[in-house]
C-alpha cells in the first residue's frame, strides 16, 4: 500500500515568491510550522493509502477525465487561514483560475467509480504552507500581520499537468514521489 493523493505543482518562479515571503513572516508569525517550498502543491484529491495494483488504473481514468481540459493560467493571490483568524490551523496562498474547480470535479468524477468516495466539504483552491500545531495559536499580532497580506499578488502560472503522487511520510516532513503525470492539453 502506499498513501497517495492527486495534485497541480507551481512554477518555481511562483515557489520563489512565496518562499521569500515566508522568510519575511518567520520572524513575525510565532508557532507555526512550514511547509518546505519543495512540497507545495494544490491537492485536487487525497486518495489515501492505495494498493499499488492500482496505480495504472486511476491514471488511466485521469487520463480520460482530463482528456477535454487545456491547459490554463492561474493566478496565485492572498493569504489566509482556515478556519479563522482566532483559532487558525493553516495558513495559505490563495489560487484563483476558474478551471480549477470544473479540474476537481473531473477528478472527482473519475475516481468514484474505483472506489475512491466524494469529498464532503467543497473545493477550495489554496496552497497550504504552513500549519500550526494543536497546542500552538497564533500570537495577537497575527491578525495585523496577515491583512498586510490578503490581496498579496505572487504572480500567474501556468498549469500544464495533473500529477498522481506518493507522499512517504518521515519525521522530518513528507517526501513527494511523482507516480503518473497528465498532460493538459496545448492551448488554442
Amino acid at each position: 500500500m502506499i498513501r497517495a493523493f492527486i495534485a497541480i505543482e507551481f512554477a518555481a518562479a511562483i515557489v520563489n515568491r512565496i518562499g521569500a515571503a515566508i522568510e519575511q513572516l518567520k520572524p513575525r508569525v510565532v508557532g507555526i510550522r512550514w511547509v518546505a517550498p519543495a512540497n507545495y502543491h494544490l491537492t485536487l484529491k487525497f486518495l489515501g493509502n492505495v494498493d499499488e495494483s492500482q496505480i495504472e488504473t486511476i491514471g488511466q481514468a485521469l487520463a480520460e477525465a482530463l482528456r477535454p481540459f487545456q491547459r490554463f493560467t492561474i493566478n496565485v493571490k492572498g493569504l489566509g487561514v482556515f478556519p479563522n483568524v482566532r483559532r487558525p490551523r493553516v495558513l495559505w496562498v490563495g489560487l484563483v483560475g476558474s478551471p480549477l474547480t470544473n479540474l476537481a470535479i473531473a477528478v472527482e468524477a473519475a475516481l468514484v467509480p474505483l472506489g475512491f468516495p466524494r469529498e464532503e466539504k467543497a473545493f477550495t483552491p489554496h496552497l497550504t504552507i504552513g500549519r500550526w500545531r494543536q497546542t500552538e495559536r497564533a500570537d495577537r499580532m497575527f491578525g495585523e500581520e496577515l491583512k498586510s497580506w490578503t490581496q498579496f499578488d505572487f504572480g500567474a502560472t501556468s498549469i500544464d499537468e495533473v500529477i498522481l503522487i506518493e507522499s512517504v511520510l518521515k519525521p522530518a516532513g513528507a517526501i513527494y514521489n511523482r507516480l503518473k503525470v497528465v498532460t493538459l492539453k496545448p492551448d488554442g
